[in-house]
């Protein structure tokens, strides 16, 4: 018996999809951020692209929970935060929620998860594809699906290499 989930291919057309499903709900909801925070390492790439389309500087957001052991390195958040700008931090997904609760635990106010009253108005948080059931919401999303009725595994562009 096969334990490993089945695997689903994101492509770079889906990615770019999702970045303009993003952009088009960040204009409906009148908000526009000055800088774009990639989530090291599933966000950097759409952080970048959607950077260099709505002209605003990226800049790394050092939170690896899944690969690495490294303790996440905030201070971008706050000294951005520090400097009233309007921040979007993006990843690749909001599957568990865990990288995003991980933001909200260690910069946001105590609450409970899900509320968006925790994190002070000018920082947002967008995901190419949003797992429904995930502790966390996000304010924007491309793609939704529903790992608890179908948990493929999503492969995105930048993790596998053609040898």
């Amino acid at each position: 018996m096969n334990s490993t989930p089945d695997k689903s291919y994101f492509s770079n057309i889906q990615m770019r999809n999702a970045l303009l499903q993003i952009e088009d709900q960040m204009v409906h909801s009148n908000w526009m951020p000055e800088v774009i925070m990639g989530i090291n390492r599933g966000g950097c790439v759409p952080g970048v692209y959607l950077s260099h389309r709505l002209k605003k500087e990226h800049v790394v957001l050092d939170i690896r929970l899944r690969d690495h052991k490294a303790t996440p390195d905030l201070n971008t958040l706050l000294i951005n935060h520090a400097a009233k700008k309007k921040i979007l931090v993006i990843d690749d997904i909001n599957d568990t929620g865990a990288t995003f609760k991980y933001i909200i635990e260690h910069f946001g106010k105590p609450a409970t998860l899900g509320e968006h009253a925790l994190l002070p108005p000018n920082v947002k948080f967008a995901a190419l594809i949003n797992n429904k059931p995930s502790e966390v919401k996000v304010d924007y999303h491309g793609y939704e699906i529903d790992k608890s009725k179908n948990p493929a595994w999503i492969v995105f562009p930048w993790e596998e290499w053609q040898k």
